[in-house]
């Protein structure tokens, strides 16, 4: 009897990590020292002295259930984006620029190919969100997770000056919210999206015309990274006031956490364009318009609010970078919390 014999193929391990090697160097920051396979990874703040306060900020996430649909798709290249997104996104909100990631996956058996395929879609991720991939760790657990079944998870650390962080202690009765637009679904919801659709290939490769696509491929578009759009909107000279990354609990559980207390964000549901993978949800499987925008991102990833001058220069800047923005709102004076109108 040996390791392999009891489902771990050590040999397999290797494979994975040759395999993925060359898109772990796509990801490199100079700030970035030694080589993939150490115990950990190590990066030079050296260049971040010059800031008064330095401040770190972090985030963790996985992709959630999400990853069901990559299974019965068998397609495993841009999981990865989803897993980077839900952590700098995050980072983004409180206005720092990501730094470094670590990824974690486990997975029942350890195929190399797929391994690699998942790393790829991190590391694709991490050049979005200008992160080196700076570790990970690849675990094989036959018995505990089914033999063509995995689950991926990592976090994400940012720098920020104390000064420059986002926290929406100034905002007011009259700033403007601004939306970004989202890629879809993102990486929230899919339980209910699992039981809405039937999950079978068959299902997933289902065309529908309001889609303009197949179930399958709209549901598994990685979720946005918006780093490059909040940097671009502040070294245009905006100030934002505050931000909010829309993910699980949709806009009335996210939005109130950009919020302070005597400030109530008004949205206009009609400001943007809903995408139709939020009305086939809601058809489909008879959800109430409040469920809706209370669980999924409804077409919005990222909220942020800044003052009335600024908004002409911020929607400037995210077009730049390559995002659709919308003027969806505003901040008034009331009870802490959202309306959507």
């Amino acid at each position: 009897m040996d390791y392999k014999n009891a489902g771990v193929d050590i040999e397999a391990g290797y494979r994975s990590v040759e395999l993925m090697k060359q898109h772990v160097a796509s990801t490199i920051r100079p700030e970035m020292l030694g080589g993939l396979g150490g115990f950990s990874g190590a990066f030079s703040i050296e260049k971040y002295k010059t800031m008064e306060k330095p401040t770190l900020v972090s985030g963790t996430d996985g992709v959630g259930t999400k990853l069901k649909l990559a299974f019965l798709m068998d397609k495993h290249d841009t999981v990865g984006i989803d897993c980077v997104a839900m952590c700098v996104n995050d980072i983004a909100c409180a206005g720092g620029e990501p730094l470094f990631f670590l990824d974690y996956i486990a997975c029942g058996k350890n195929v190399p190919e797929k391994i690699a395929d998942i790393v790829k879609g991190v590391a694709d991720g991490c050049v979005q969100a200008g992160a080196s991939l700076i570790g990970g760790e690849t675990a094989e657990m036959p018995g505990f997770y089914p033999v063509d079944e995995y689950d991926l998870a990592g976090f994400a650390v940012g720098i920020v000056d104390e000064k420059d962080m986002i926290t929406g202690q100034d905002l007011k009765d009259g700033d403007v919210l601004i939306g970004l637009a989202s890629s879809g679904v993102h990486s929230n919801g899919f339980s209910l999206v699992r039981r809405i659709f039937e999950m079978t290939p068959e299902s997933l490769d289902t065309y529908y015309d309001e889609l303009h696509g197949k179930l399958g491929e709209i549901l598994l578009a990685p979720t946005k990274i918006y780093v490059r759009a909040l940097k671009e909107i502040r070294e245009a000279g905006v100030r934002i006031k505050a931000c909010s990354h829309i993910t699980g609990g949709g806009f009335y559980e996210n939005v109130p956490r950009m919020l302070q207390e005597g400030t109530l964000a008004a949205i206009r549901k009609d400001s943007y364009p809903v995408p139709p993978v939020f009305r086939l949800l809601a058809e489909k499987g008879e959800v109430e318009e409040h469920m809706m925008y209370n669980t999924y991102n409804m077409g919005i990833g990222m909220v942020l609010a800044v003052s009335p001058s600024d908004v002409d220069t911020a929607v400037k800047a995210a077009r730049a970078a390559g995002e659709y923005p919308y003027k969806i709102g505003v901040i008034e004076a009331g009870e802490k919390g959202v309306v959507l109108i």
